[in-house]
């Protein structure tokens, strides 16, 4: 899949998932925009786009900041004159019990994981609707909700993932007219920092593989594929699809 001279610009992208969404991207021919809250980790990733003959944009973003994600948009439009890609992958996870979860904790989840898709896909969309083009890819999750799979002690981030879910057939709708496509990944068990706590336990760890038909956890790079089809020419008549990559997790 081609993307050359495409502008990307990736939320959540200084390590993990984000990362290895970056780095296919620009694998792919895209120019990359690398967004997160530490500065010199998306430098790092920047600095491996241009080590592979691509260029990038390393920028700290609070995608729940209205006025950051509003400036990294401008800087990436100032730097590469558009936005064709927007991959809205930031999010946070934290296992804790319903009966013992802070309205803090609640608000911060919400915040990151679903206002910040919000935001950020208000603000590259205007741009994208300037020229008529656009791919906007968020990260949902086998724990969306969508398909009656429940999970214990996340209630914050089921409800978050659920609401990406949502928005992610309500954008497609209303931005289609606009000449941009919207739809959504569903990562199962990625091997990520983010689940590096809860894969430490070899019980636990057992009992996920367990459920995997495919008998292994996922790595970035098989959502990285899905997001670069999604993002390219060959995904042009896919809107409004939320595609599960979780070895099939939701069949088993």
């Amino acid at each position: 899949m081609n993307l050359k001279d495409r502008v990307a610009l990736v939320t959540g992208a200084r390590r993990g998932i984000g990362e290895g969404i970056a780095l296919a991207l620009a694998q792919a021919g895209a120019k990359v925009v690398v967004t997160d809250v530490d500065q010199d980790d998306c430098q790092k990733v920047v600095d491996q786009i241009k080590e592979s003959g691509q260029d990038g944009l390393a920028l700290k973003v609070d995608v729940s900041n209205k006025e950051d994600v509003e400036e990294a948009v401008q800087k990436t439009v100032e730097k590469f004159n558009r936005i064709d890609i927007l991959v809205n992958n930031a999010g946070i996870a934290q296992f804790k019990p319903f009966l013992e979860l802070t309205e803090e904790e609640w608000d911060r989840t919400l915040d990151i994981n679903l206002k910040g898709m919000f935001l950020c896909s208000q603000a590259a969309a205007r741009e994208m609707a300037k020229n008529k083009y656009g791919r906007i890819v968020n990260t949902a999750s086998i724990a969306s909700g969508q398909v009656g799979v429940g999970f214990l002690n996340i209630a914050h981030y089921c409800a978050s993932k659920g609401g990406v879910t949502a928005l992610t057939e309500a954008l497609a709708l209303e931005l289609a007219p606009l000449g941009i496509n919207v739809n959504a990944v569903g990562p199962g068990i990625i091997e990520t920092p983010m689940t590096k706590d809860i894969l430490s336990d070899e019980k636990t760890k057992e009992g996920l593989m367990a459920r995997i038909p495919k008998k292994r956890l996922g790595q970035p790079k098989d959502v990285a594929s899905a997001v670069v089809f999604l993002a390219s020419e060959e995904a042009d008549y896919i809107t409004g699809v939320i595609l599960f990559v979780d070895g099939g997790w939701l069949a088993g």
